[in-house]
């Protein structure tokens, strides 16, 4: 799932990035109207979590202008505690509210709900919300993960790597690519933490079981899928 966020606090967008892309998501940032704006029409993202209070175009002016031509779910973010702002935004095109200061799982939770509401109303929809090999079910939206109905106890950044790898199942992914995607860091040939990732969820995913389904390729990467 990929969401974008229009915030102009930048400890706060940090912080919320970094939040985010921990749960599962793929993150795009904008700290102005005018950049949010040009990501939300172009970008392509399942959900834009915005800010009201924007340098550039505020943010009810940016949700006006993507309301012309997209649909996609926005959840707005306001330090404004009167009902009013808040009607105003609903009026404008907004889909949720939350009012800061806020809890990051509550966050979490309205993101989710608005993700669940919209999956069936996407045309554009193109991955499922379950994704599965064999044995193996991964639910998105519930950052579960199981094998043979067993539940599978995975770290967040565990779970991520999974669902990257279960995407684009027998595809063979290097190294580099599973930093940037999973990490969002450039490959650094002497740190081993995709090796340490991947022995860890090997152990967890595999290890209990008959088949295998997540391979070494000796010198390109890891692939997974199930092999006879």
């Amino acid at each position: 799932m990929k969401l974008l966020l229009v915030e102009d606090e930048t400890k706060l967008a940090e912080y919320l990035r970094k939040g985010l892309t921990e749960s599962g998501y793929v993150v795009d940032v904008a700290n102005d109207g005018i950049a949010g704006l040009h990501l939300a029409l172009e970008g392509g993202h399942d959900l834009i979590v915005l800010d009201s209070m924007l340098p550039g175009i505020d943010g009810l002016a940016l949700l006006a202008a993507l309301r012309k031509s997209k649909q996609t779910p926005v959840l707005m973010l306001t330090a404004r505690v009167h009902v009013d702002d808040r009607v105003r935004g609903l009026q404008s095109g907004a889909d949720d509210y939350l009012t800061k200061p806020f809890a990051f799982t509550e966050l979490m939770a309205r993101i989710q709900a608005l993700l669940r509401r919209a999956a069936p109303l996407r045309e554009d929809a193109t991955e499922p919300t379950v994704l599965r090999l064999g044995d193996l079910e991964v639910d998105l939206l519930r950052r579960k993960a199981t094998r043979a109905g067993r539940r599978l106890d995975l770290t967040a950044k565990e779970f991520n790597l999974l669902a990257l790898l279960l995407r684009r199942q027998g595809e063979v992914l290097s190294r580099t690519e599973l930093a940037a995607q999973v990490w969002d860091m450039n490959f650094d040939s002497e740190t081993n933490v995709v090796e340490v990732a991947v022995r860890r969820l090997r152990g967890k995913l595999d290890a209990s079981f008959d088949h295998v389904l997540l391979h070494t390729v000796r010198g390109m990467g890891y692939v997974l899928e199930a092999r006879t």
